[in-house]
């Protein structure tokens, strides 16, 4: 097995770490007299050789270009390709407001093959959240998800369509308390929650998170508005709050088990601070939230 994270390497793969700089690409509008110069995002790659590539996608990043998002100049895809110079394939995708690892390949036929062991469910996927409510109690919730439906993109698929099937396992990781008056209650509660997908539904973990009645924070859709309006305030960032932490697959063309990890950003570290968890995940590394 092949465990890689931000500070790992190995042989035949390599890992970049990001300077943080910004990305030399650029396009330039010109407003009135105006320049307004727009940066593509930074993406750090994780992992690769000569078959596939994982990258850190950051939150707000499209995965590829789509009808719905026709004035947006940059995606992962793309930026993907420019970083190491040849043409990827996505085998998956994560959510626009979802940040950590995203798998690509260098050919179709690698992709065909990462594709089938997705459908298999061979793919370990592990998220971290944080989610309203303190959770105590590791489970697995079997909850099928009726298909969520876009005017112009799903305007042919039947609305009553039957519910598919969805499986998500959530293990609690750390609870706080803070003093922040909600509803009749004087306080706010939050948990640090591990979640595991086994099917893939469209915002799977979101949904099954508000199902259970601990939405996951900075969720506009199905979330908190009250309390994701607070952190938004109080902790000055914008952002949902969920990682793809970690992804675990057999490489297509050596058969050996990968893992792939994703270093908690700088923004979740700081919430940790104001939460109030800090000692307890400084002091150990950040695998210990998955394993």
């Amino acid at each position: 097995m092949i465990w890689i994270n931000a500070l790992v390497n190995q042989d035949k793969a390599h890992t970049q770490v990001s300077d943080m700089t910004q990305s030399k690409q650029a396009e330039e509008n010109i407003v009135g007299e105006e320049t307004i110069e727009e940066v593509a995002p930074e993406i750090e790659i994780l992992f690769e050789d000569d078959d596939i590539v994982a990258i850190h996608k950051p939150a707000g990043l499209l995965v590829h270009r789509s009808y719905l998002a026709r004035r947006e100049r940059f995606f992962a895809m793309q930026l993907t390709r420019d970083k190491v110079g040849c043409h990827v394939f996505p085998v998956h995708r994560l959510d626009r407001p979802t940040s950590g690892v995203l798998l690509f390949t260098k050919s179709s036929e690698m992709a065909k093959a990462l594709c089938e062991q997705f459908a298999e469910k061979t793919v370990e996927k592990h998220y971290l959240a944080i989610v309203r409510g303190n959770m105590h109690e590791a489970a697995t919730l079997d909850y099928p998800l009726k298909v969520e439906l876009d005017d112009l993109g799903d305007k042919d698929v039947d609305p009553d369509k039957a519910a598919q099937d969805a499986v998500t396992s959530y293990q609690p990781l750390l609870n706080t308390e803070i003093p922040f008056a909600s509803g009749r209650y004087a306080s706010s509660r939050y948990a640090l929650v591990k979640l595991s997908p086994y099917t893939g539904r469209k915002h799977q973990l979101r949904r099954h998170m508000a199902h259970l009645r601990h939405p996951i924070l900075g969720d506009t859709t199905h979330g908190d508005g009250k309390q994701n309006k607070f952190f938004r305030e109080h902790f000055s960032v914008n952002r949902l709050w969920l990682i793809a932490k970690q992804l675990t697959f057999n490489h297509p063309r050596t058969g050996e088990r990968i893992v792939i990890e994703a270093e908690l950003e700088q923004q979740w570290l700081d919430l940790f601070k104001g939460l109030g968890w800090e000692d307890e995940y400084l002091a150990s590394d950040s695998s210990y939230l998955i394993v």
